[in-house]
């Protein structure tokens, strides 16, 4: 069965206001122009010795990570341009509008590099936001997902798989095939989701190309994260960085005006 979903598409100059409304309504959007090609070759340099180490790995078809593909965390740690990107003004200011009626300062989830295979299969759909199995959906604004593509995406070579209109249903609907898109876009796009929205890594139906992304999700400040920032790079790197980098690796107080997170400065005082 042919798919009629579609993901709607902007340019990088486009208003937040307007990214930001599309986003909210259709679940997802991709935003062209969001990195140079100078920053896209950056990551490659960065990241290529640990992405090279990486075993891709035989499938199992029970598991919920597709084989044939090589996946790499820790990035803050591993490529300074990353922490950058992580930063975008586009993203700060979805983070801002999607985030913020629920927080007073929002975080990193989740980083991953992502390098898809020949072979690799379709992901089961799944929603970001099912870390936090205390709501049911839809839930609250908790999570703001993307991916950033390093190479060309396409329904063959495993774009990203997105269901538009999902994070407003109910827990036990199911996708129909027709109602499943594919992301397609060049490198240097972002692919923003929300949290609710199912989606899923797509399957490489081809014969010798490798899709290569980045994925960061961003969650409430006040919520346990997927990958633990403070242990993902060394203290004293993380303590170097831009105040802005380090609010949203959650090296930061008082994100609930209550003191949550509350620690003695004195005690990493160089």
């Amino acid at each position: 069965m042919v798919s009629k979903a579609q993901i709607p598409t902007c340019t990088a100059d486009e208003t937040p206001d307007t990214m930001y409304s599309i986003l909210a309504e259709a679940g997802c959007l991709v935003v062209s122009g969001m990195a140079s090609a100078a920053e896209l070759a950056a990551v490659k340099v960065e990241l290529d010795p640990y992405l090279q180490a990486t075993k891709a790995e035989q499938d199992v078809k029970e598991a919920f990570y597709p084989g044939h593909t090589r996946r790499l965390i820790g990035l803050m740690h591993r490529s300074p341009t990353l922490r950058t990107l992580m930063t975008n003004p586009t993203v700060e200011e979805l983070g801002d509008r999607h985030l913020l009626e629920n927080c007073t300062k929002w975080q990193l989830n989740v980083t991953a590099a992502l390098e898809i295979g020949p072979g690799a299969r379709d992901q089961v759909l799944h929603r970001e936001e099912d870390l936090y199995p205390f709501w049911q959906p839809p839930r609250p604004n908790l999570i703001l997902a993307s991916m950033w593509a390093i190479s060309e995406f396409n329904a063959a070579n495993g774009g990203t798989q997105i269901v538009p209109g999902s994070h407003r249903w109910a827990a036990d609907r199911v996708a129909q095939p027709n109602e499943v898109a594919r992301a397609e876009m060049q490198p240097g796009s972002v692919l923003f989701w929300l949290g609710g929205t199912l989606h899923g890594g797509g399957a490489n139906t081809t014969a010798d190309e490798w899709r290569y992304g980045v994925l960061f999700t961003y969650t409430l400040g006040w919520l346990r994260t997927e990958e633990n920032q403070h242990l993902s790079m060394p203290m004293a790197e993380a303590l170097a960085l831009p105040a802005k980098t380090r609010t949203r690796l959650g090296f930061d107080m008082d994100y609930n005006g209550e003191g949550l997170g509350f620690y003695d400065a004195n005690i990493l005082a160089p």
